[in-house]
Order: structure tokens, then C-alpha cells, then sequence
């Protein structure tokens, strides 16, 4: 079976495992997303919704953002980790958008990979789910743990695993993809001790057939 074979079928098995599979971040607008997704680097999607329940109640727009005091901003969001490098990311992201943008968050992957804090897994998620614009494949650490095992990709890098998998999975299933993989990952094919008796797709994953 070629690996464009292999992919379907993991696409269409986790399909009916998964059939609400979809972003695990809570925002009302592209903003909340983008700064959600900035907070979620290296740091659980149940956590950043916790922070940002409050966060987004002290600051509503791109301006309260951008004028916050430093210090402040990252005593807010402390919890989600590497909190003062991620809250000097937010303020200068968010003074570019007043400046540059007119407080908005910009509709194309060159402009959000402007902003500071930003990279292609971040712009890919805030195009497709703010704006339905599907340019890419967000690799976030269950996308690469998944990809690798079950043998999607080779590559190591996210942005090279990226290449890889929008070359073998088919544009169509770019946008639920990645949160096929994630709800997989949190549930089944967990990084330490995965679960492989209870997976349905144990027998397309390298990983299980390599041992078994």
C-alpha cells in the first residue's frame, strides 16, 4: 500500500471515531484565536482556555493588548509557561496589528508571518478557523508524534512534515486532518504510553506493525 492509500484510510477510520473532531481552543474572534494559539506553545489547549477565560474579559482588543504593561500581561497568562517571552510576542503582534492592520488580524499567511511569535502552524490555524482560508496543515506536537509513528513522514521539522503530509493527504482533508490526529493523540496514541490494542488504526501504523 502506498502511503497516499495509507492516509486515506487513517483519514476515513478516525472520521468515524472522531465525527466532532475540531479545535480544542475557545475564542470568539480571529484575535482571541491568534492570541490563544501563541499561548498554546508548549503548553496544553485546557490550560490556555482556563487563562484565557479571564484574559479575554481584561483585554478586548488589539489596542488593550498592545498598550498593556509587560509586566502585567505576562503575570496573566503565567501559567501557560515561557509566559514573559509569549506576552512580549502578544504586545508587539498586537501593535503591529493597530498600526499596520487597523487592529484587525490580517487575512493572508505572508502578513501573519510578520507578527512576532507567529510561524506557519499558527497562521494555518488562524486562516482556516477564523477565516475558512485552508493554506496548510497546522503541525502541532500530535500532528508530528502521529505522522512519524504511523509513517506519514519522514521529516523532523514541522514545516518539512508539513510539506510532506500536503503532498500525500488530499487538499479536501487538510482542514479536519490535524484535529483527526490531535483527538487520536489525547486519546489513544498517547506519547509515553500509547495505546495500541484499543486503536483502529494499529494496523496502518509503522510503529505497531514494527514490533508486532
Amino acid at each position: 500500500m502506498d502511503v497516499k492509500q495509507k492516509v486515506k484510510l487513517v483519514i476515513e477510520r478516525l472520521k468515524n471515531l472522531y465525527p466532532d473532531a475540531k479545535i480544542a481552543l475557545k475564542f470568539e474572534n480571529p484575535l482571541q484565536l491568534l492570541i490563544s494559539t501563541i499561548l498554546s506553545a508548549q503548553c496544553t489547549d485546557e490550560r490556555v482556555n482556563e487563562v484565557t477565560a479571564k484574559l479575554f474579559q481584561k483585554y478586548r482588543t488589539a489596542e488593550d493588548f498592545a498598550k498593556a504593561s509587560l509586566e502585567e500581561l505576562a503575570e496573566d497568562i503565567k501559567s501557560t509557561g515561557f509566559y514573559q517571552q509569549k506576552a512580549k510576542y502578544i504586545k508587539e503582534a498586537c501593535q503591529i496589528l493597530v498600526e499596520k492592520y487597523n487592529g484587525e488580524v490580517p487575512k493572508t499567511m505572508e502578513a501573519l508571518l510578520e507578527l512576532p511569535g507567529v510561524a506557519r502552524k499558527t497562521a494555518n490555524i488562524v486562516l482556516a478557523n477564523a477565516y475558512g482560508i485552508v493554506e496548510g496543515i497546522p503541525v502541532d506536537t500530535h500532528v508530528r508524534r502521529l505522522s512519524q509513528r504511523i509513517g506519514l513522514v519522514k521529516a523532523n521539522q514541522p514545516e518539512k512534515i508539513e510539506k510532506e503530509l500536503m503532498e500525500i493527504v488530499p487538499k479536501e482533508e487538510w482542514f479536519i486532518f490535524p484535529y483527526l490526529l490531535q483527538a487520536h493523540g489525547r486519546k489513544v496514541c498517547l506519547a509515553r504510553k500509547p495505546k495500541c490494542e484499543e486503536c483502529v488504526i494499529k494496523d496502518l501504523c509503522d510503529a505497531y506493525t514494527s514490533k508486532n
